[in-house]
């Protein structure tokens, strides 16, 4: 049949040609196993070992290239996602591209509290999104959208405030500003077009299959420590790995070595107790890939 789309055909990813997010999305792939490469710096370009072909874009183009089916997929900030409010679907978060969309305020002024930005004038580059958060809180300001430079509309007059994405805060500390509320808290995301061919689903799913992979490594220590037999007990409480503990002799009788998975949100209070339940010569890995 003509036009009839095959398994083989790649999937089209829209990612950022340059910006906060364009290495990290690089970095992704990279670690996915995905081999790309963009010596000339071109535009669109194919993998070499994976079904993927990738367009380079401007960050506020990605969702209408994903919603319209030019790109089949792509790798956008969450808070692209919801100012531009395109019809697609939001599949799995990257965890990179942390940031936060805050709405500041010069930080020596009389603007202390959400209630105070009442009648006020507001500078963004996210109309939309700070326009329903505003009718959410019933506060009533005037938003003034500007493209870049957002920092500095209260020292030139432009603004009383402003709401802009704040990572690290030097920017707003350079310009003398103070975050006052948090509106939307974002990072990169994995969205895609609707209605996507068998074919194309199950390129998708063998990436979703690899970021998940990578994203759980980055999430997770391996452990290996030596403990007392009488002491195996207590510690594989501590330890219950991806299913249990692997537990194996040593040479000198009474000692065993146990192997496990630490979640790094649990990883110092874990070692903590480890130490105290007998544990010694412990030893932590980074895990470059977990399958489960």
């Amino acid at each position: 049949m003509e036009n009839q789309l095959t398994p083989t055909e790649p999937i089209k990813l829209a990612i950022q040609k340059s910006g906060r997010l364009h290495d990290s999305s690089m970095q992704l792939l990279k670690e996915c196993g995905i081999e790309v490469s963009n010596g000339n710096n071109q535009l669109r370009i194919q993998s070499s070992n994976f079904p993927l072909e990738i367009f380079f874009l401007r960050d506020d183009d990605i969702t209408e290239y994903v919603q319209d089916a030019v790109a089949d997929i792509g790798f956008v900030g969450e808070n692209v996602v919801k100012e531009k409010c395109k019809e697609v679907e939001t599949i799995e978060k990257l965890g990179f591209g942390k940031c936060r969309l805050s709405i500041a305020v010069p930080k020596n002024g009389s603007l202390k509290s959400l209630l105070d930005l009442n009648n006020k004038k507001i500078a963004t580059s996210y109309p939309v999104i700070l326009a329903d958060y505003l009718e959410k809180q019933n506060i009533s300001a005037a938003i003034h959208e500007i493209s870049g430079s957002v920092e500095i509309a209260p020292r030139i007059g432009l603004a009383d405030a402003i709401c802009d994405l704040v990572s690290s805060g030097s920017t707003l500390f350079t310009n003398e500003l103070k975050e006052m509320e948090t509106v939307l808290v974002s990072e990169a995301v994995l969205i895609s077009s609707r209605g996507l061919s068998s074919g194309k689903q199950g390129i998708l799913d063998r990436l979703l299959f690899r970021i998940r992979a990578v994203k759980k490594a980055k999430n997770n220590k391996y452990v290996l420590l030596n403990a007392p037999n009488d002491k195996i007990d207590s510690i594989c409480g501590l330890l219950p790995g991806i299913k249990s503990p692997t537990i194996l002799p040593l040479a000198e009788k009474g000692w065993s070595s146990i192997h496990s998975v630490i979640n790094e949100a649990d990883f110092w209070n874990v070692i903590e107790q480890l130490k105290a339940n007998g544990a010694v010569g412990i030893l932590i890995i980074p895990i470059e890939k977990m399958i489960v």
